[in-house]
């Protein structure tokens, strides 16, 4: 599936406010029937979508690093943690570490992850669409729509699914 990311920004920020009306009862759905729903379109849409023709994510935001992902990371780089992290990361607002810069400098001009094998668990988990217990991270799930195709036609389905 072809990605226009131009006009993905455009229809994303259009449907944000219906989409946060949108998360608000997807709260009040119980949270087994949430979790098989997104599972299930989880599962649909990355049938037909390639993130490697988008990566979106890698291009715009940052992963949470942990202490085992910095430590992983600087080994590969044969560097030290602290050196690490002082050549790729701070701490946001939240006192998390996180990229200094977009795009990720790991991200390769093909769109394919220099540390694929080796990257982050928040990379590795992304976009949290397929996992259990939704409920608790509608939020995120609702700010990754702005980020990621995917995770915007899993919205607008769900949105179809469970409109009243």
């Amino acid at each position: 599936m072809e990605i226009d990311l131009d006009n993905f920004r455009r229809e994303s920020k259009s449907d944000y406010p219906s989409n946060q009306k949108l998360k608000g009862r997807l709260k009040k759905i119980k949270p087994k029937e949430l979790d098989e729903k997104f599972e299930e379109l989880h599962d649909e849409v990355f049938e037909k979508l390639d993130c490697l023709d988008c990566a979106n994510c890698c291009k715009t935001t940052s992963p949470i690093f942990l202490q085992t992902d910095i430590d992983r990371l600087a080994k590969v780089f044969r560097m030290k943690s602290s050196g690490f992290i002082e050549s790729y990361l701070h701490r946001d607002e939240e006192g998390d570490y996180v990229l200094n810069l977009a795009p990720c400098p790991f991200l390769g001009a093909d769109n394919k992850c220099l540390v694929y094998e080796d990257r982050p668990k928040a990379c590795r988990e992304y976009p949290h669409t397929n996992r259990k217990k939704m409920h608790g991270i509608l939020e995120l799930t609702l700010k990754n729509t702005l980020v990621c195709p995917a995770v915007f036609k899993i919205f607008q389905q769900i949105g179809k699914d469970f409109r009243k």
